[in-house]
């Protein structure tokens, strides 16, 4: 499962780059999204390399991102009481380890009425820089497993 975080803003972006972004539901700055790894995403991602950060995400931080920025529909925050009444999971933590595990899709979430968005602060102590690649020095592009560090920034 891969975590999707939009770092670059939207001027002199191309446009079907700019379509890419909407479709993958990044329509802003420091918004995240959990997608699924498969070919499709693969070739999405692909095209917006330059203006994203991803990489594999932990059991813990979608844990942590569904508690801390986890929305319904309405602007309300998704609690355990709401993931009991219309899920069979018992708290958020079942939930994401379902979604890690394959159990459930991340596009079952808007089923649910959460949300498929989480939107970030920007991260503590900075970026690196977004004009670079991970590879750089800077924070574009895939990351691995240190996503997770990076979200935990943007918390």
């Amino acid at each position: 499962m891969y975590a999707i975080v939009r770092l670059r803003g939207q001027v002199n972006i191309k446009p079907e780059i700019k379509y890419t972004l909407e479709l993958l539901r990044l329509p802003r700055v420091n918004h995240c999204v959990v997608v699924e790894e498969n070919g499709y995403y693969a070739g999405m991602i692909q095209k917006v390399k330059d203006y994203v950060a991803w990489g594999e995400i932990s059991e813990d931080m979608v844990a942590l991102l569904l508690r801390r920025r986890g929305r319904i529909e309405g602007g309300g925050r998704l609690t355990d009481e709401y993931i009991r009444s219309k899920t069979s999971f018992a708290d958020l933590q079942e939930l994401a380890h379902a979604l890690i595990e394959g159990q459930m899709n991340p596009k079952d979430l808007s089923l649910l009425q959460i949300k498929p968005v989480f939107r970030l602060h920007p991260p503590r102590r900075g970026h690196k820089g977004i004009k670079r690649s991970v590879k750089q020095g800077g924070e574009l592009g895939y990351h691995g497993e240190t996503i997770n560090e990076l979200l935990f920034k943007m918390r």
